[in-house]
């Protein structure tokens, strides 16, 4: 199977929609989605890179700028999601090669993620991507708005 990684297009839309909702349990709207990807395929401080099989977005990653005023100058994935049946293929690794590859191009320190404590097979991905657990975390949110739905 030939894969293609490139960057994001909003033609991607869809296949992005189906991967967050099927692959990561986010059932976010794909019209909001498509919304979304305008604002960030523009960005200079994100990217995100599909990986493309017989013109089919199979798997995407995002990754963006970190700056906080306590560390050197990081990027943060934001996710990374590869099709169910497209797994243990080598798409992942693929994908994360070229957000490193683009994170060390624009001059970052490391890359850090966070992952919800329940995805055991992730972690394993990570780890075998040369990732380290630095910290457990509690991950918190305050909803300031109702949900657009």
């Amino acid at each position: 199977m030939k894969v293609e990684i490139r960057e994001c297009r909003l033609s991607d839309c869809n296949d992005i929609y189906e991967l967050n909702k099927n692959e990561m349990g986010y059932d976010y709207p794909c019209e909001d989605t498509y919304k979304k990807l305008i604002k960030l395929i523009k960005s200079k401080s994100d990217k995100i890179f599909v990986a493309v099989s017989d013109n089919k977005t199979i798997g995407y990653i995002h990754i963006n700028d970190y700056e906080s005023i306590y560390a050197p100058p990081m990027k943060n994935i934001m996710g990374i999601a590869v099709a169910e049946k497209y797994k243990r293929q080598g798409i992942g690794r693929k994908l994360m090669n070229e957000a490193e590859n683009w994170a060390k191009d624009t001059g970052a320190y490391a890359i850090r993620l966070v992952s919800g404590a329940e995805r055991k097979g992730a972690h394993e991905f990570y780890y075998s991507c040369g990732f380290e657990k630095t910290k457990e975390q509690l991950n918190l949110k305050k909803k300031l708005h109702q949900d657009p739905q």
